[in-house]
């Protein structure tokens, strides 16, 4: 049975991931912080006849990823698909002009150095059987700097500097490295449940986002995998979305005590 390493399986387009993959016969581990939410939707994957681990692990510390692999390897061997997209915890965006040394280290770990760590676990085992796949899924300010929404985009695009070239150097080899920049808010996910809340607890002056469905972007995910073109896609299309802005108070104060 092949496997996939899901990082970052929180409510959004993590789990849709995993449903896709376990669909289609692959043996799930979960990766994210919080262990009772992973429990939760590793019992319901189970219910769905899909194998699923629950492994509770920080990615925001590179240090810890030689042993989170080792774990990994203990509950169902080297994967053959590696998905790496955590969000920080309390992740909001700010001016360009207020981005601190501090934030711009603590995103460089968990959007680069964590998974340079995993990669260079996994990536021989994927080199040897010719076959498998490293997949991102990130926002689009990887792309390109917009103001006021800085924050983890120099991050994300450090990340796909490296995944780029990585691409590069593995073509031919049987391993695909595909990259995914979404360009809205998921559906269901952490920070649109939190904008959900604050809209709910009287925040009228945030503004409306546009909401893109999670199900359809991990159905992208696997078509690019399986299809091996693109390597890299935005969805939906450039020009069809208005940015709000993700670094409102309440978003923000809301995000951390969901993160707390």
């Amino acid at each position: 049975m092949p496997t996939i390493v899901v990082c970052g399986a929180g409510p959004g387009l993590g789990r849709s991931v995993a449903r896709r993959y376990g669909r289609e016969g692959y043996e799930v581990v979960l990766v994210a912080r919080h262990a009772e939410p992973l429990e939760s939707f590793a019992a319901e994957l189970a219910e769905a006849g899909i194998t699923a681990h629950p492994l509770p692990s920080d990615l925001s510390d590179p240090d810890d990823m030689g042993d989170l692999a080792v774990r990994i390897r203990q509950l169902a061997g080297d994967p053959d698909v590696l998905y790496y997209a955590p969000v920080a915890a309390g992740m909001t965006f700010v001016p360009a002009a207020k981005l601190t040394a501090e934030a711009v280290a603590a995103n460089t770990r968990l959007l680069l150095e964590s998974l340079v760590v995993l990669v260079g676990e996994f990536l021989p085992h994927l080199l040897e059987q010719r076959s498998g796949a490293i997949l991102t899924a990130q926002g689009s300010t990887a792309l390109t700097g917009r103001p006021g929404m800085s924050g983890p985009g120099p991050a994300m695009a450090a990340q796909r500097n490296y995944l780029q070239a990585l691409e590069k150097e593995v073509a031919g080899s049987g391993v695909f490295v595909g990259r995914l920049y979404i360009s809205a808010l998921i559906k269901n996910s952490a920070i649109d449940q939190a904008m959900q809340q604050a809209r709910a607890a009287g925040g009228k002056a945030l503004p409306a986002a546009a909401l893109i469905d999670p199900d359809g972007l991990a159905d992208k995910l696997w078509r690019m995998h399986h299809s091996r073109r693109p390597h890299e896609t935005v969805a939906p299309a450039w020009g069809r979305i208005v940015f709000p802005l993700m670094s409102s108070g309440p978003v923000r104060r809301l995000m951390a005590r969901r993160d707390s």
